[in-house]
């Protein structure tokens, strides 16, 4: 702290190069907080799942859907305490640039197997009477502006048409996770007259007596269905917010190698920054060495420049993360997850800034610090 002064003054020498280099770090661990927060919530994502819940959807692919006549034999599976269904609907609200998730349930039997959508009991009477009605995440109400009671058109993109529903309850969600709240769910059986196709499922959702019993009935569940019309593929409910992940491909790999690539091209930036200034300082610290200052204090001070410039950008950078963080999280990454920085993102990042300014100036400064004093006084930068 003796030297603060000493070393702010030398900040300020070349302003629009240190704000310069500012900015390029801000951008660096702007990219590389933003680009480790996909990965992360990609990754958590594909933890969340209840434990004595298996997914069933078409061994073809997700887009394809499942007889509902399945439903009986299922449950009559050893093992099986509960079965519910559920369809993707895609539909578009207004200009459809906020984008939210709407599912066709078996809503009775739905709201049993996922006891984490929590509602007055009132409102959910009023939901499971009403044919026609909807039942929404409580971030869906700020999102859009809409009261309990209002009728909501959304218009099909998958199912064509316009699809009216009366919001009849508002949902807030547990710890699990897996449930968002900002999804709508209508009716199964209306989806299913409205489409004029009766009786398909998008997937089934089963819930089994023992976690540790999940292998066997999944394997039993699929081998009944093998050599049908439309053979399904049976996981736990991890393995299927899982899927979802791997349909982006090895992402976090693409992510982190982006991420390094990046970080290592500014510490390239700032290493040149910090060669130009260090060769232009020779004589100043020949003078600086001549009046007492040991090469240790020398050192240090160059160093600790680069360190703060450095440091400024990780933090610019980071508060840059965090704001675009915000406003991603109206928009949901994969189901079940939205974009969001994890609280050790932030460390990380300013301990990369920390490492790029000191390894960026190692080198300049202890080589300026070698030169001999009357070299040093000689120079002309």
């Amino acid at each position: 702290m003796k030297y603060l002064g000493l070393i702010l003054a030398n900040l300020g020498r070349h302003k629009l190069r240190t704000v310069l280099t500012v900015l390029s770090v801000a951008l660096a661990l702007f990219l590389f907080a933003s680009l480790r927060s996909v990965t992360t919530t990609i990754a958590a994502t594909a933890q969340l799942g209840g434990a004595r819940r298996l997914v069933t959807t078409n061994a073809t692919g997700l887009v394809f859907p499942l007889p509902l006549a399945y439903g009986n034999r299922i449950k009559a599976l050893p093992g099986v305490t509960g079965l519910s269904w559920a369809n993707w609907f895609g539909g578009r609200y207004g200009d459809g640039k906020n984008f939210f998730a709407q599912f066709a349930v078996d809503a009775p039997s739905y709201l049993e197997l996922y006891p984490e959508i929590i509602l007055p009991a009132d409102q959910k009477q009023a939901f499971l009477q009403d044919r026609t009605g909807a039942l929404i995440g409580k971030r869906l109400l700020s999102q859009f502006g809409w009261k309990l009671g209002q009728n909501v058109t959304l218009q099909g993109t998958i199912f064509q048409g316009d699809w009216t529903f009366t919001i009849d309850g508002v949902y807030t969600t547990g710890t699990d996770g897996v449930v968002q709240d900002n999804v709508l769910f209508f009716h199964h059986d209306y989806f299913d007259e409205r489409i004029g196709r009766a009786g398909i499922a998008g997937w089934y959702i089963t819930q089994i007596d023992d976690p540790a019993h999940a292998p066997t009935i999944a394997k039993s569940l699929d081998a009944m269905f093998r050599n049908s019309s439309s053979p399904t593929k049976t996981g736990t409910e991890r393995q299927f917010q899982a899927s979802f992940a791997t349909m982006w491909g090895n992402v976090s790999f693409l992510m982190s190698t982006i991420g390094l690539a990046v970080v290592f091209a500014i510490l390239l930036v700032t290493a040149n920054a910090m060669m130009m200034s260090a060769r232009e300082r020779t004589g100043e610290i020949g003078v600086l060495k001549t009046v007492g200052f040991t090469t240790g204090k020398v050192l240090s001070m160059i160093i600790a420049e680069s360190v703060i410039i450095a440091m400024l950008g990780g933090l610019v950078g980071c508060a840059l993360a965090y704001a675009v963080s915000l406003i991603m999280r109206r928009i949901p990454m994969i189901p079940g997850g939205a974009l969001t920085i994890p609280d050790v993102i932030p460390a990380i990042s300013l301990a990369v800034a920390f490492t790029i300014g000191l390894l960026s100036s190692v080198v300049p400064a202890f080589n300026a610090t070698r030169v001999p004093i009357t070299d040093a006084l000689r120079h002309v930068g």
